[in-house]
């Protein structure tokens, strides 16, 4: 059996880890309550805003746009939300999953990060990593947002790509979050069958249909991107938070667990001290 002393250290040692965690599950609680309401607040901006769109293609026969166009090039790009930071479980590691258990060739892949993990699980894999924007997703910002957008609008629209996707952790609550892989463009908006029965009146255009959707697709894919931001801050604050729980349980189970094995040895050594000392007595009578 382990010595007293080696025991007693593993279990303050222990008790210092789960300091530690407890703090940091403290501290992302906190954080978690900011990103939430940022992710909420920006919530009704994106479904009004598709629902727009969604009744524009509805109500318009094959209108003639870059954006619903499918280019000849071969090449899909793809932006990536993970964290900056470790201690979040599996957080970062399922969002690149999305991408590794794609069946896609990686030489017709373009792929950009936001978020550290992600960007060293997809370049040890032998991603092409183009650009990286790590910095903004501790606060997420829709100007941020707009630079990485515009960059690749620009490149689908003179058929640089030919697909743009989003891969990122959609936030549900404090114990859901589910990683997500959509296709931003082409874009293809779906149709429901109530809207489809309403429509008998073509929707008139100023200007035209074309111009509008021109327009207003760049703002659905800006207010996607940005949306998507905050709810991958949200679901990595969340995702650390429980980690850091069950790590301090954890803790709890090891450090209880060596308290028995510490007075378990201390008692047998107490005990084995006093019968040396009785049996010392006894031979000196």
């Amino acid at each position: 059996m382990a010595p007293i002393r080696e025991i007693k250290k593993r279990k303050n040692s222990i008790a210092s880890i789960r300091q530690l965690t407890k703090a940091m599950e403290l501290v992302s609680t906190v954080k978690l309550q900011k990103t939430k309401k940022n992710a909420n607040d920006s919530k009704p901006y994106f479904i009004q805003l598709h629902a727009v769109i969604s009744s524009i293609l509805s109500k318009t026969k094959e209108p003639d746009c870059k954006y619903l166009r499918q280019p000849i090039s071969k090449t899909k790009a793809v932006i990536v939300m993970t964290s900056n930071r470790g201690l979040a479980g599996g957080y970062s590691t399922d969002v690149a999953k999305l991408i590794t258990e794609k069946d896609w060739k990686k030489e017709e892949l373009e792929i950009y990060t936001v978020g550290k993990k992600g960007r060293e699980v997809l370049e040890k894999k032998g991603y092409k990593m183009i650009k990286d924007y790590s910095k903004i997703i501790q606060t997420p910002d829709y100007e941020e947002a707009k630079k990485i957008t515009d960059i690749l609008l620009q490149k689908f629209s003179d058929g640089t790509i030919a697909e743009l996707y989003l891969a990122y952790t959609s936030f549900k609550n404090t114990v859901i979050q589910k990683p997500n892989l959509i296709r931003l463009l082409p874009i293809t908006m779906p149709v429901a069958e109530n809207e489809k029965e309403t429509v008998s009146i073509p929707m008139n255009y100023e200007p035209k249909e074309e111009e509008v959707l021109e327009r207003i697709i760049p703002k659905y894919i800006f207010g996607m991107v940005y949306h998507a931001m905050t709810e991958a801050a949200a679901s990595e604050n969340a995702a650390r938070m429980r980690a850091m729980d069950a790590a301090s349980k954890n803790a709890k189970e090891i450090t209880d667990k060596l308290s028995l094995q510490y007075n378990r040895v201390r008692q047998g050594s107490i005990t084995q001290e006093l019968t040396e000392i009785i049996a010392g007595a006894g031979a000196v009578n």
